[in-house]
């Protein structure tokens, strides 16, 4: 194993001098038998190279993740030794057997060990025992690559939500690009679904979860996520659509607060030209998270209006809520999803929600404002 580990860190090494010696050629102009110079040199250098030790190994390598490979502010820094520094997000906090606030109570809970996927889970004291409520299966937001469903702005945002709606909720914490792309998140999420609704039959479930089973009506399932878990949202109900749900169940609802949608032609009042689209935040997230999407930016994940993709009349839900913000780089996105949807001939229920004067993800980040509270109270009582 050390002789492998050993290999592989040489190897990075060795091709990241040769990419420093073609580097400095290309500075000196010398462009004839580019390839030999470069191997004649590296040939001509390396007696002179220390023995690779495990110090002097370390202080390449540690030379090596000081480059940055990626960086997206102020979002994310990937450097191209591999690591990732995460700089955006809000710190993970732990359950609490009763919120001091709402008084609900919640417990984090294993999935899978393989696929390692886990939730935090949501009780509100209202609900009595053996009292059969709505669930709502959450996916949190963070462009696929930061926050997480234990962080504490999240953690606030579902004990407010379950507080006002009365309902179980269960918010799935998927692996993160990219150390692990896409489209790992959307298989975590809809493992994590299976897993939830496989409670509703007398089955054998892997780390059984009492709170589902003993409160759940699994005849009122919802599904929901902002920003980037708005996406998954919508792709997992493009998923139920033609994919069945364990036990039968079928999905009642979603909301979808944000989505995280883009594409190579512009929207509404989106950047027109090419060069400044390439340079967006939505474009170069997309391409981090997922960099062998098929059709790219166009790909019907992030595009679902995108020729070629699956007709949206093939969502699996009988009722939609789309939200979007005034202020928010997505909003038109928002709104095109929503008339697409409207188009589409699908035959469930459909509801646009328009905040003014508000930013992307504003019930989340500044959850203390007065429209934050109205906006989680208007979702709350789409949970029936």
């Amino acid at each position: 194993m050390s002789q492998m580990l050993e290999c592989n860190l040489l190897s990075k090494l060795f091709f990241h001098m040769l990419y420093k010696l073609s580097t400095t050629m290309r500075v000196l102009s010398f462009h004839q038998n580019h390839s030999q110079k470069i191997c004649k040199i590296f040939l001509f250098y390396w007696p002179w190279f220390p023995p690779l030790t495990t110090s002097n190994l370390t202080f390449y390598m540690d030379s090596l993740d000081k480059e940055v490979a990626t960086e997206i502010l102020p979002f994310i820094r990937v450097y191209k030794a591999g690591s990732v520094e995460r700089l955006a997000g809000s710190p993970n906090v732990p359950p609490s057997a009763e919120d001091p606030e709402t008084e609900v109570s919640s417990k984090d809970i294993t999935i899978s060990d393989n696929p390692p996927i886990s939730a935090r889970i949501y009780l509100p004291k209202q609900v009595e025992q053996h009292q059969n409520v709505p669930l709502l299966v959450y996916f949190h937001g963070g462009g696929f690559c930061f926050e997480s469903a234990f962080s504490f702005v999240e953690t606030k945002y579902m004990n407010s939500l379950a507080y006002h709606a009365k309902v179980v909720i269960i918010s799935i914490e998927y692996r993160l690009a990219p150390e692990h792309p896409l489209p790992i998140a959307y298989d975590d999420c809809w493992a994590g679904l299976q897993w939830v609704v496989s409670h509703s039959v007398d089955c054998v479930v892997d780390n059984k979860e009492p709170w589902l089973s003993t409160y759940v009506d699994f005849g009122r399932v919802y599904v929901a996520g902002d920003s980037a878990g708005a996406n998954l949202a919508h792709n997992i109900l493009m998923r139920a659509g033609s994919a069945a749900l364990n036990g039968g169940v079928k999905i009642t609802g979603a909301f979808v607060t944000h989505p995280y949608f883009w594409g190579s032609k512009p929207v509404g009042f989106e950047p027109k030209s090419i060069e400044e689209r390439e340079k967006s935040v939505m474009y170069t997230i997309w391409h981090l998270v997922y960099p062998e999407a098929p059709g790219g930016i166009d790909n019907p994940m992030i595009n679902p209006v995108s020729p070629g993709a699956p007709s949206l009349a093939g969502l699996g839900c009988s009722r939609l809520l789309v939200s979007v913000a005034e202020k928010d780089a997505l909003r038109d996105r928002g709104i095109l999803y929503y008339n697409a949807v409207k188009e589409s001939g699908w035959k469930g229920e459909l509801e646009l929600v328009q905040v003014e004067r508000e930013d992307h993800a504003f019930q989340i980040i500044n959850y203390e404002s007065e429209k934050a509270k109205k906006l989680i109270k208007r979702l709350a009582s789409f949970l029936v």
